[in-house]
């Protein structure tokens, strides 16, 4: 009885994906079927019985090809949990010159609004990823759009057939059943190994987006390396450079004043102790921030315990492994969890945070979760914006789950080799 429960939901979750896939596949063919039935109504005496079909059916499937493809990729995911790529190119920034004319990639125009238009057209006609859909359109209804039809083929004819009074009729029915039920399973599955195939990008263009995006990530870290200098560069200027300028104009004067007024040296020494005290202070918390002591010394688990016992929040770290991981990747991470309380703090108010650091098959996980109020966007040039792109470098991705009133949580998945 249970087998038979089992196998009937089966059915039913099998039949009703089936008629999504014919539905989907076969929406392109429909649209030819109606021009071919509008070119008849016509008559063959009418000019426009050969003119009209053709222009609706290349019409028709250059407007809903790509729509078919990206629900077929999003039905493929839901179902089976296979991400296809749809490698579609994107647009680059639309510029305005000094000029006046916006710069839109490939021509000048004296808008945005006709920028982006031109734009828009020009990638799209050029996009490689449009043959690929076209393709697909043409292929898929042949096979997992003639293979999902079976099931609600077979109920129609069980419909029609047992409703009729002649034995072949009922025939027919029942054998209509059979079809709908041992196939509902089943018939949806082609529909993956199809869109694999066929809607994947090919080899050329995964590597050029791939050396498109090497490209975007060089010049991001140039620019992070670039930023961290002058920042470094700042804080010695302003800080233990001024203090050790400082420093020396007090012990040149103590030099002097030796001899003749020994009080007011010693107390322009102890001046200078206390002002070569602070600059080795200042001089330390400059390197903490380039790289914490603890985090060279004992690697990242042990930084992100000290760093959560600094934290104003009240902090756990749940991470019941050990490894040792590259430096520059130890450091991406550990700067990564450090803005992130960083944010609860100062953005989230919030008074509580969980670190867990765990490893499945192939990466490294990072969860960071606060209590704060949510509300939490990666915008151009933010923090979030910014730990994307320095976990980018190392094919790394960023999660951010921050719905309004909280809480945050935030997930940090690095491939990791040693796992």
């Amino acid at each position: 009885m249970r087998q038979l429960g089992w196998w009937v939901g089966r059915a039913g979750v099998g039949f009703v994906r089936s008629c999504v896939v014919a539905a989907v596949t076969m929406l392109v063919p429909a649209v030819w079927a109606a021009a071919v039935a509008l070119g008849i109504w016509w008559g063959a005496g009418n000019p426009w019985s050969w003119v009209a079909p053709f222009v609706l059916v290349c019409v028709g499937t250059l407007a809903l090809s790509r729509p078919v493809c990206r629900l077929v990729r999003l039905l493929v995911a839901r179902w089976t949990a296979i991400v296809i790529p749809d490698g579609y190119r994107q647009a680059g920034p639309v510029t305005r010159m000094s000029t006046g004319y916006w710069w839109n990639g490939f021509s000048y125009e004296r808008s945005q609004r006709d920028a982006l238009m031109d734009q828009k057209w020009r990638v799209r006609w050029s996009d490689p990823a449009n043959w690929r859909d076209l393709r697909f359109t043409g292929i898929a209804p042949f096979t997992a759009g003639v293979v999902a039809s079976l099931p609600p083929v077979g109920v129609a004819a069980a419909v029609l057939g047992l409703g009729q009074p002649e034995p072949a009729a009922r025939l027919v029915g029942a054998l209509g059943v059979v079809v709908a039920v041992a196939s509902a399973p089943y018939a949806w599955r082609p529909i993956e190994p199809v869109a694999v195939r066929f809607l994947r990008p090919s080899p050329a263009m995964a590597l050029a987006d791939r050396v498109d995006e090497l490209t975007a990530q060089r010049a991001d870290t140039t620019v992070a390396q670039a930023a961290e200098i002058r920042r470094i560069e700042r804080d010695l200027h302003d800080g233990a450079q001024a203090r050790l300028v400082a420093l020396g104009l007090s012990l040149a004067t103590t030099e002097k004043l030796m001899e003749t007024e020994p009080d007011r040296a010693k107390a322009l020494l102890r001046e200078a102790r206390a002002g070569a005290t602070a600059s080795l202070a200042e001089l330390r918390e400059l390197v903490r921030g380039i790289s914490p002591p603890v985090l060279n010394e004992r690697g990242l688990i042990d930084a992100v315990r000290a760093l959560a016992l600094d934290s104003p929040l009240e902090t756990s770290v749940n991470a019941d492994l050990q490894l040792r991981l590259d430096p520059p990747i130890e450091s991406a991470l550990y700067f990564g969890i450090a803005e992130l309380l960083t944010n609860a703090v100062k953005h989230a108010h919030g008074s509580q945070a969980r670190i867990s650091i765990t490893r499945d098959d192939t990466h490294l996980i990072v969860d960071v979760e606060d209590d704060g109020q949510g509300g939490a966007t990666a915008r151009p040039g933010g923090g979030l914006a910014g730990l994307r792109r320095r976990l980018a470098v190392f094919d790394g991705t960023v999660d951010i789950s921050s719905p309004a009133g909280g809480p945050t949580r935030a997930r940090m998945a690095l491939p990791c080799e040693s796992s």
